[in-house]
């Protein structure tokens, strides 16, 4: 799974509070089909996201959204963002 940012302070506040997590996560820049704001995104064993969105909540952190990799390519999941009021999120 690849966590997409907006900026660049979120990527990497993302990245250290996954990595305090214990998550094992890579750095990778973020695909071209995925329209964000930054060009660093996350990515993380799929066993992971309860903990990552645990994590984006309690922390507050800005992402653009959750995307799971298919034969079509990216595809974003929805999940619920704290941040937006409870808009979906995509």
């Amino acid at each position: 799974m690849l966590a997409a940012f907006d900026s660049t302070q979120q990527a990497l506040r993302a990245e250290m509070l996954f990595e305090y997590a214990g998550i094992e996560i890579d750095i990778r820049p973020t695909p071209k089909e995925i329209t964000a704001g930054c060009a660093i995104s996350i990515d993380f064993p799929d066993e992971n996201l309860p903990e990552i969105l645990s994590i984006i909540r309690q922390e507050h952190v800005e992402i653009r959204g959750i995307y799971i990799l298919t034969e079509q390519g990216y595809m974003p999941m929805a999940w619920e963002d704290p941040n937006d009021a409870g808009r979906a999120n995509a």
